[in-house]
């Protein structure tokens, strides 16, 4: 195992030492006030092949699935995802040609979403996994994925709270993971 580098103020860097990170902050956008959905452009491009999606921070009005759609595509969304409560009982999602992927939750206590999307970009199937757990004793731990069965090159995501609820604060970050 290598022993990451570290790097002091001022220090020039080299090529090879630039060229070994291997995640790079692409975008980071806040979430406003109240707000029924979020789209995220200039998310994707050529650079990268896969991307981690991190929110942190922020609350919802509600309890709420972060319903996530790439571009305007609101059709030929596939996961399938194996929880596990709090108190120990087993759930099972899944959505087949649905209209999103189940990718988060979000809570009075908490914004909630962390997945890897492999190939948006690219003009290929487009993929991802998560894992997350919501902050509320009625909760579960999800492990989640799927993929969305077309082949059109994406840009942009937006994320939609289920049921009506909005949402309030917090932080996207997108990341690509160096080729």
């Amino acid at each position: 195992m290598a022993t990451p580098p570290d790097f002091t103020t001022g220090q020039v860097l080299t090529a090879a030492q630039m060229n070994a990170v291997g995640l790079w902050l692409v975008k980071t956008q806040t979430i406003g006030s109240g707000v029924s959905s979020v789209t995220v452009t200039g998310a994707f491009s050529a650079d990268y092949d896969a991307y981690k999606i991190i929110i942190s921070g922020g609350v919802a009005s509600a309890t709420a699935v972060l319903q996530t759609q790439l571009g305007s595509t609101a059709t030929g969304y596939y996961y399938g995802g194996d929880a596990r409560t709090y108190a120990g009982v087993t759930l099972n999602i899944q959505a087949a040609n649905g209209t999103n992927w189940y990718a988060g939750e979000a809570s009075v206590n908490t914004i909630e979403m962390n997945i890897d999307v492999k190939q948006p970009f690219l003009a290929k199937n487009t993929t991802f996994t998560g894992t997350f757990a919501p902050a509320r004793t009625d909760a579960y731990w999800l492990a989640v994925g799927g993929y969305l069965a077309d082949t059109t090159s994406y840009t942009a995501f937006t994320i939609t709270p289920s049921g009506g609820a909005t949402l309030t604060g917090g932080t996207i970050r997108v990341y690509g993971y160096r080729n």
